[in-house]
C-alpha cells in the first residue's frame, strides 16, 4: 500500500515539470530572441531530465518491467496528477513567462523541502534538480521584471499575464489526497506550509515589477486529483502520438 502511495506521490512531482516541459518545448524556434529561445529550450530539457529521474523510480516501484516510456506514454489525462497551471498555452511571451515564474516559485521551494526528504531517492533527485530550479526562477524572475517595468505594451501584456494565471496558483500548495497521505506517511512536503514563503515571494517580486497584486478570486483546480482542462488532452494527443500509432515502439 505504501508503495503505491509512493508511486503515485513521484508521480505529482515528475508530471508537472513533464507538462511544462513540454510546453516550452513548443517554443523550440519561436523565442524573442536567440539567446531567450535557447534558454527557454534549455529550461524544456532540465525539466525533462527532472522527470526522467523520478519516472525511473517509479518504474522500478511499479515493477512488472514498467520503464519510463510507459509512464509517459501509457498514462490517459485522468491519470496524471500535474497541477492546472502548467498546461495553460503558450499565448503570448507574457504568458509563458508570467507561467514560468509563478511555477518557479513554487518548484524552488518544494525542492527545498525534498532535498531534506526521508526517502533518499527522491531527496537525491531533488538535491540535483534543485540547482536548475535556481536557475529558472532567477530567468522567470529577471523577465517579469524587465516586462512589468518596460514600455506601456510589455506592462500590459505581463500585467493581463498575471491576472488571468494567478487564479490557478492556489491549487500549489492547496494539498491533494496524495499530497496528504504522502506527508502523513513522511515522505511527502507539506504543501500548505509553503503558501507564506510562496505568497511573499511572489508578491515581493510583483511590487518590484510594478504589477499590481491581482485581486481575482481563484479558480476551482483540481488538476493534482486527475481532473484536468482540454489543454491536457491536446498535449497528450501530440506527446503520446507515436506511441499510439506503433504500440510499445522502441528507438
Amino acid at each position: 500500500m505504501e508503495d503505491n502511495l509512493l508511486y503515485n506521490y513521484i508521480l505529482t512531482l515528475g508530471d508537472n515539470a513533464m507538462i511544462l516541459g513540454h510546453r516550452l518545448s513548443e517554443l523550440c524556434g519561436h523565442g524573442p530572441t536567440l539567446e531567450t529561445d535557447i534558454a527557454l529550450t534549455n529550461i524544456s530539457l532540465d525539466l525533462f531530465g527532472e522527470v526522467r529521474n523520478y519516472f525511473q523510480y517509479a518504474a522500478e516501484l511499479k515493477g512488472e518491467n514498467y520503464t519510463e516510456d510507459d509512464i509517459a506514454h501509457q498514462r490517459n489525462s485522468r491519470q496524471f496528477y500535474n497541477c492546472i497551471l502548467v498546461e495553460q498555452p503558450n499565448t503570448d511571451f507574457a504568458y509563458i513567462i508570467g507561467r514560468q515564474f509563478l511555477f518557479d516559485v513554487f518548484h524552488y521551494l518544494n525542492l527545498e523541502n525534498l532535498q531534506h526528504n526521508t526517502n533518499e531517492r527522491i531527496a537525491v533527485i531533488a538535491k540535483k534538480s534543485i540547482k536548475e530550479a535556481k536557475y529558472h526562477l532567477r530567468f522567470s524572475t529577471d523577465w517579469l521584471k524587465r516586462l512589468g517595468d518596460g514600455t506601456d505594451e510589455s506592462h500590459s501584456r505581463i500585467k493581463t499575464a498575471i491576472n488571468d494565471l494567478y487564479v490557478f496558483t492556489e491549487e500549489l500548495y492547496t494539498p491533494s489526497k496524495i499530497e496528504a497521505e504522502a506527508f502523513e506517511a513522511g515522505f511527502g512536503t507539506d504543501v500548505a506550509a509553503l503558501k507564506e514563503p510562496y505568497l511573499n515571494k511572489v508578491h515581493q517580486t510583483l511590487k518590484e515589477a510594478n504589477i499590481s497584486i491581482p485581486e481575482a478570486a481563484q479558480r476551482y483546480a483540481k488538476g493534482k486529483s486527475g481532473f484536468h482542462t482540454e489543454q491536457l488532452d491536446y498535449i497528450l494527443q501530440e506527446f503520446q502520438y507515436m506511441q499510439k500509432v506503433y504500440p510499445n515502439m522502441q528507438w
